[in-house]
C-alpha cells in the first residue's frame, strides 16, 4: 500500500515527475502515477528532486564550526601548520561537540553520507577516532558516516603510528589512510607496505592523501595502482587530491589514468582554490571514477567552507570550466552517485526499490542547481521530511 506520493516535482532534466513511497522506499517514480487511496499527497510545487548528497572527504575532528571565529594563521611549512593546528584545537570545544555541529550543518544542506578522515598517530592514539565515533552515533539512521584512520603526521616517520592504524581498523575505522609516502615519510614502499598490509589483514578500504606534485605524484599513482592490482583490492582504493595529475601533460595523464582505471582506483578532488587539480573529464573518459568532498571546513588549514556539497559541485564546475548542462551534470554526479559508489552505499539514488531519500531544490533542473547552488531546499529521509525547517513550503 502506497503511504505517500510526492507530486509536482521535476527530475534532473526539468521534466515533471511524481514519486510514490511505500514503507520508506520508492514504489514508483514516473511523470504520471495512478491514484493511491489513503496516501498522503505532498505537493512539491515544481521543486527539483536530486539524490541526497555524499561528502567523500571531510575532517570532522578538525573543524571549528559551532565555535568562535579564528583568523587564519599563515605558515611556511607543513610541520609548522601541524603545530598551529594542535595549538588551535587545544583551546577549542571537545571534538565530539564540534563534529556534531558540522554534521548537523551538512545534513541541513542535504548530505546523507560522508567519509571522514580522522587523525590517529602515536601521540593522540585513538582519542580523536573515539570522539568522532561518539558524534556519529547520534546521527545513525540519518547520515551514513564512514571513518578513515588518517596518519597525518606520517607512518614510517612517526614511530608507533603503524600499530595505531591497525588498532583503529580493529576498532571500527572502515578505511585506512596514508599520506605523501615519499615527501612525508621518505619511504614510499615502507608506508605502502604498512597501509596495504593493514587493509588486507583487516578487510578495510584505503584512502591515501597525495599532495606530491608533478611526476613524483604520477609515479606514486602508478605505484598505488600496481599495489591495488597485486592485492586484489580493485574498487576499494581511493587517492585524495592527487595534485600531480593537474601538473603534467595530457599524455602523461592518459597513461596513469589507464593504470588507475584497470586497478579500480578512484580519485577525490575538492577543486582547491590555490592549486592545480586532476582533469576530471579526461580521467572519467579513461574510466576512472572521480568523486568529491569538501575537505577541511573552517579550521586551521583554511577559513572557507560550510559543508554544502551542492555548493562544492558549483565550485568544482567553476574551477573546471564546466559550462554545458552535460558538464554540470558531471559535477553533480561527483557529489552524489560517484561518492556513494566509493563508499559502497546500497539502496541509494532515485530508483524504484531504493530508500525514498532525496533533496528538493528550488531550481528548474540539475544543471541550474549546480550553477547557482540555491539555498532553498528540503531533505526527505525514507519518505519523511527531516526537521520542520526543511519542509519549506512543500508540505500541506
Amino acid at each position: 500500500m502506497i503511504d505517500r506520493v510526492f507530486v509536482n516535482a521535476l527530475d534532473a532534466d526539468g521534466n515533471p515527475v511524481n514519486l510514490a513511497v511505500q514503507n520508506g522506499r520508492f514504489a514508483a517514480i514516473a511523470p504520471q502515477l495512478p491514484a493511491a487511496s489513503n496516501a498522503d499527497i505532498i505537493d512539491l510545487k515544481g521543486g527539483l528532486v536530486l539524490p541526497g548528497f555524499v561528502d567523500g572527504h571531510i575532517h570532522l575532528d578538525k573543524s571549528i564550526v559551532g565555535d568562535r571565529w579564528r583568523p587564519h594563521r599563515p605558515v611556511a611549512s607543513l610541520r609548522e601548520r601541524l603545530a598551529i593546528e594542535k595549538q588551535e584545537l587545544a583551546s577549542a570545544p571537545p571534538i565530539a561537540e564540534r563534529a556534531n555541529a558540522l554534521i548537523r550543518q551538512a545534513v541541513s544542506f542535504g548530505t546523507v553520507a560522508m567519509r571522514s578522515h580522522v587523525d590517529v598517530d602515536a601521540t593522540t592514539g585513538l582519542a580523536n577516532l573515539h570522539a568522532v565515533m561518539e558524534a556519529c552515533e547520534k546521527w545513525r539512521g540519518i547520515v551514513d558516516i564512514e571513518l578513515v584512520a588518517f596518519p597525518q603526521a606520517g607512518v614510517v616517520s612517526s614511530p608507533g603510528t603503524a600499530e595505531i592504524l591497525d588498532a583503529a581498523a580493529r576498532e571500527g575505522a572502515e578505511v585506512v589512510g596514508g599520506i605523501d609516502p615519499t615527501t612525508l615519510d621518505a619511504d614510499a614502499d615502507g608506508q605502502l607496505d604498512i597501509v596495504f598490509g593493514i587493509a588486507e589483514k583487516r578487510g578495510v578500504k584505503i584512502d591515501i592523501h597525495l599532495h606530491e606534485p608533478g611526476l613524483q605524484g604520477i609515479e606514486q599513482l602508478h605505484r598505488i595502482a600496481a599495489r591495488t592490482r597485486a592485492a586484489g583490492l580493485n574498487e576499494r582504493v581511493a587517492v585524495s587530491h592527487a595534485y600531480g595529475l593537474g601538473d603534467v601533460a595530457p599524455d602523461v595523464v592518459d597513461r596513469v589514468a589507464e593504470a588507475l582505471a584497470q586497478a579500480g582506483v578512484s580519485i577525490m578532488t575538492n577543486a582547491p582554490g590555490d592549486r592545480a587539480f586532476p582533469p576530471i573529464l579526461q580521467l572519467r573518459a579513461a574510466g576512472v571514477r572521480v568523486f568529491a568532498g569538501n575537505d577541511n571546513i573552517q579550521d586551521a588549514w583554511w577559513p572557507y567552507g560550510n559543508g554544502d556539497m551542492l555548493q562544492r559541485a558549483m565550485l568544482i564546475g567553476y574551477r573546471s570550466g564546466f559550462y554545458t548542462d552535460a558538464e554540470l551534470h558531471v559535477a553533480l554526479q561527483m557529489v552524489t552517485e560517484s561518492g556513494a559508489a566509493v563508499m559502497g552505499k546500497s539502496g541509494y539514488g532515485l530508483k524504484t526499490g531504493n530508500d525514498a531519500t532525496f533533496v528538493v531544490v528550488k531550481a528548474p533542473n540539475a544543471a541550474a542547481a549546480v550553477a547557482a547552488a540555491p539555498a532553498d531546499r528540503a531533505l526527505v529521509l525514507r519518505g519523511q521530511f527531516w526537521a520542520d525547517a526543511s519542509r519549506m513550503h512543500f508540505e500541506q
